[in-house]
């Protein structure tokens, strides 16, 4: 009986809360370039970071730091940075983050030599990571840990997941992302056309910064994990209304019958874009809803309850269809379209990526560099 309760309990929270914004992949969104003079909040944060036995509500009363610059954590007298992100289990409630692993990961970014940015290279804060379809299930670890076939149907990219998965286990895990020390999951609720699966055609994913100073970033921390869009969410989506899935590489040239879906020329595909927070709370790796710990800029800055800026991540999700009728998501009408994100970077590789390319308002691909 305690088995059926703590099932039903799980099943009401499903993929919750916000809609995810109609913008642009990072790189179209961050050219803001003007300084600006402020708090350190990443000081602030690890200050506050506390790793208590019951997790609490987080305050909001704590203050950023006036230091000019952040300080460098100290660091442990033999860091392995890989291992030490592995995060404990992902489990309910405000998570509070590990704070010797993010001081970890925060000193291997800071040791991080900046490259100078050779001429005619574009001036936008961005990296990205191409993954393929790493399997289908009724899973999801994060909303529902612990209880497999719970979910509706996702579509995972990177390591293999399943309801049991936590950010140790990915790392420790082969991935089908393209990006050196990526072993982070991403996933969103599986495409059906007439109750057969919908085949992907490609998934992308950006890592930029919509902030005007981008040099404000710093990697993510170790284990985090957050849920953006809102499963829940069954609304029409009639032409120009905002959450769109839309065309790439042609044009649309009409509606499906019910209006909710494009219908792409040829030589197109359908396309969806999903768009995460970019501001932490500085203190929690996950929070009872899974985006409370995460929130949006304030006039171009992390600040307030959000003071931690960090690359801020937007999936594309392209299709091998051309729309039109018979179009389903498994989570219902096209406006429940969402995603997840578990971190399980490696922080040598997160650090480089984010001081090279993102601090230095320079579009990378898969490396710290300007080769890939």
């Amino acid at each position: 009986m305690a088995a059926v309760l703590l099932l039903s309990v799980a099943l009401t929270t499903g993929c919750n809360s916000q809609a995810a914004p109609s913008g642009a992949s990072g790189s179209s969104q961050s050219t803001g370039l003007e300084s600006a003079t402020e708090t350190d909040p990443v000081s602030a944060a690890v200050a506050a970071m506390s790793t208590p036995s019951t997790p609490a509500k987080p305050s909001t009363s704590a203050k950023p730091s006036t230091s000019a610059k952040p300080p460098k954590p100290s660091a442990p007298s033999s860091p392995t940075p890989s291992r030490s992100a592995a995060a404990s289990a992902v489990r309910g409630g405000w998570v509070p983050v590990n704070q010797a692993a993010w001081k970890q990961a925060l000193d291997v970014y800071h040791k991080v030599a900046p490259k100078k940015v050779p001429a005619g290279i574009v001036r936008v804060p961005e990296f990205h990571t191409d993954c393929s379809v790493s399997g289908r299930a009724a899973d999801d670890p994060i909303v529902l840990p612990g209880l497999p076939g719970a979910s509706h149907m996702h579509t995972f990219f990177g390591p293999k997941v399943n309801a049991t998965t936590t950010p140790a286990k990915l790392l420790a895990s082969s991935t089908t992302c393209n990006a050196p020390g990526d072993h982070s999951a991403y996933w969103v609720p599986q495409l059906l056309r007439d109750g057969k699966t919908v085949p992907m055609k490609n998934f992308r994913v950006y890592y930029g910064s919509r902030l005007k100073d981008p040099s404000k970033v710093v990697p993510f921390p170790p284990g985090l994990v957050m849920v953006y869009g809102d499963a829940k969410r069954q609304v029409a989506t009639p032409k120009g209304a905002s959450g769109q899935f839309w065309c790439a590489g042609s044009a649309e040239i009409g509606r499906s019958a019910d209006g909710n879906w494009p219908v792409c020329a040829k030589g197109g595909n359908l396309i969806r874009q999903v768009t995460f927070e970019d501001c932490w709370d500085g203190k929690h790796i996950d929070s009872p809803d899974h985006k409370s710990h995460m929130g949006p800029a304030t006039n171009g800055k992390c600040s307030g309850k959000y003071p931690v800026a960090v690359p801020n991540i937007s999936l594309m999700v392209g299709y091998n269809s051309l729309g039109g009728n018979g179009l389903k998501l498994s989570s219902g009408m096209a406006s429940s379209m969402h995603g997840d994100f578990m971190n399980a970077w490696k922080p040598e590789k997160l650090g480089a990526l984010v001081k090279i390319c993102i601090n230095a308002d320079a579009k990378c691909g898969i490396t710290p560099g300007w080769n890939s």
